[in-house]
């Protein structure tokens, strides 16, 4: 990281000096010119400060040595033993990248009462399975777990780490990342690997207008998190296969200053990512009295309803159903998308369905681009028609 340094002696006045910078950054303690976390590294004071009194240190970094990491590594979401199905779509992505460099699989698991969820995992293509065990990892607690993950990033050494976006993902990722100094891209929707082990991480940036496409060469591990549903889990192998690790870790390295006082299951509720069929509102659908109709034909077809971002915002769904960058990633096998103009943000979000029916009344909608089957007209004309037919039992093909 790079750094202002402050030669005092070449300030006449250090009382003038703090306006030099517009973010607020400099400040004067004692007649002492001292630069605070508000620092932006815009460089204003360098050019415009008396000559010499600030200057850009920039951090000399050793090459990292990529030969001393190796494997793809992911971190095993669970929950009272219970792998989050995350997880396995990153073993499954970990397998294709570890295929193309020649490397292990090697996984994460941590928590109390781990034997069922290590039995399930071993069917799922591990090579190297790294489990730590105790009665203090019984819930997710921020300090100890990031005390697990970077003993086992110090024991192994991946080039890669796979984390899964969920709520433990966004929390633990970063902060690993963190203690060691490297790169984490969050939400990739393509990953792929150079034969250097250079991670190709790709992700929606400026508000999903452009994709990012993200290397880290000069460090290592590489981080990435990925959201559920998109990429496909491996196929379940009949015989179990890898080597299991047990770590034991010092009890002081597991203490956390968080108390569980009592934890408690949410109700089950059916989730749009796990929904076959999928009908989507988008603005196109004018009204919230014309929903009636959207969710007639989930019902019909045995699905769920959706939303884009302006239908949840107006409040004619509830925010888990909606569908996109700042919503959910979902992979059904048949999406219909109603009056949905297609944006970056969305199409992110659904582009992997199997199969996509649009329905929209500008034939020049970017939702065309994406879809299977793109259907030009008025929404609210043509599901009565559609329902009608499905009710007189005649499928579309």
């Amino acid at each position: 990281m790079a750094e202002i340094i402050v030669h005092q002696e070449k300030i006449p006045d250090p009382s003038v000096v703090s306006a030099l910078c517009p973010f607020g950054a400099i400040d004067v303690l004692d007649g002492k010119v001292l630069i605070n976390a508000g620092c932006k590294m815009c460089r204003l004071c360098i050019k415009n400060g008396p000559a010499g009194a600030f200057e850009l240190v920039k951090e000399q970094r050793a090459a990292v040595d990529k030969d001393k990491w190796q494997g793809i590594a992911v971190y095993l979401d669970q929950t009272d033993g219970e792998i989050h199905p995350v997880s396995l779509e990153l073993l499954g992505k970990a397998r294709e990248l570890a295929g193309k460099v020649d490397q292990p699989v090697i996984a994460l698991l941590a928590g109390a009462a781990l034997a069922k969820a290590v039995r399930e995992i071993l069917h799922y293509g591990v090579d190297k399975l790294y489990l730590y065990e105790h009665p203090n990892l019984d819930h997710f607690r921020i300090e100890p777990y990031a005390a697990v993950f970077e003993d086992f990033i110090k024991r192994c050494q991946p080039a890669v780490v796979l984390v899964g976006g969920t709520a433990i993902g966004r929390s633990l990722a970063p902060r690993v990342a963190a203690r060691f100094r490297t790169g984490l891209t969050a939400d990739c929707t393509f990953l792929d690997i150079q034969k250097n082990t250079d991670l190709d991480q790709i992700r929606p940036a400026f508000g999903g207008n452009i994709m990012a496409h993200i290397r880290t060469p000069h460090h290592r591990p590489q981080f990435a998190t990925v959201r559920y549903k998109i990429f496909s889990a491996p196929e379940r192998l009949d015989a179990p296969r890898g080597e299991i690790i047990r770590v034991d870790m010092d009890d002081a390295l597991l203490t956390s200053k968080i108390e569980t006082l009592s934890a408690s299951r949410k109700e089950p509720v059916k989730n749009i990512e796990d929904a076959d069929v999928l009908v989507v509102a988008g603005q196109g659908i004018q009204r919230n009295e014309n929903m009636a109709l959207l969710e007639e034909l989930a019902e019909n077809l045995g699905g769920m309803l959706g939303g884009t971002r302006p239908v949840i915002e107006a409040g004619w769904l509830e925010p888990r159903r909606q569908i996109g960058l700042s919503g959910r990633t979902v992979k059904p096998k048949l999406l219909i998308a109603c009056g949905v103009s297609g944006s970056v943000q969305f199409a992110a979000g659904m582009s992997g369905s199997d199969r996509i029916i649009a329905i929209n009344i500008d034939p020049e909608a970017p939702i065309f681009k994406v879809a299977h089957t793109a259907i030009v007209g008025d929404v609210c004309e043509i599901l009565p028609s559609l329902l009608q037919k499905i009710r007189a039992g005649e499928f579309v093909q």
